[in-house]
């Protein structure tokens, strides 16, 4: 004679297959920098601050709904999404010898759309370059919001084409994006002639 699972049963079972979180590939940090007030002296990168560290999809999503929309960001501030374990700093050894690909938003909604379009693609393992990518960047300026995909090695062209020619399709831009390199950059703060390195 068989039993039938009680109505009990089976909703503890149901409740238990729910409650399984959906483990993503590797560790994530959101990160949160406010420059809008700098301290006199300060170093740079002395704002940053590391907020959470998530390897779920559903902590991902708690998250990202309940405050990283860059929309709720005030001006001079900034949200990241970077690998476990790597700093949102140019000094960083992931990123010292890297770049980034950078795009202009024109309103708030777009800024949110390319950055959680970014989050799922980066969080969903959607790149092939996958291993060459740091993390991304949501900034909000007066002269205009931007989102900037960091990687690791600039000096790599067929894979940062590979990187941004995929990023455009994840976040479904038309127009050309430009690549530039950190050492492009801090280069380009001495002699002001600022060009990108690779474009799309």
């Amino acid at each position: 004679m068989t039993t039938e699972p009680t109505t009990a049963t089976a909703e503890v079972v149901a409740d238990e297959s729910v409650k399984q979180p959906h483990k993503l590939e590797r560790k994530w940090a959101f990160w949160y920098d406010n420059q809008s007030n700098p301290k006199q002296g300060g170093v740079w990168g002395s704002s940053l601050k590391k907020a959470y560290t998530f390897d779920t999809v559903e902590e991902f999503w708690c998250l990202y709904d309940q405050i990283f929309k860059p929309s709720k960001l005030i001006t001079n501030a900034d949200f990241h999404l970077f690998k476990a374990g790597v700093e949102p700093k140019w000094e960083d050894p992931e990123c010292a010898n890297g770049g980034k690909w950078t795009v202009a938003a024109s309103r708030k909604t777009t800024l949110d759309s390319m950055w959680l379009e970014t989050l799922m693609a980066l969080i969903g393992e959607q790149f092939d370059e996958a291993e060459e990518i740091c993390g991304v960047v949501a900034s909000v300026r007066q002269r205009g919001d931007k989102v900037s995909l960091w990687t690791k090695n600039a000096a790599n062209e067929a894979v940062q084409m590979g990187i941004g020619r995929k990023w455009k399709e994840v976040i479904d831009v038309a127009d050309k994006i430009n690549y530039s390199s950190f050492q492009d950059e801090s280069q380009s703060r001495r002699d002001r002639s600022s060009k990108g390195r690779y474009s799309v």
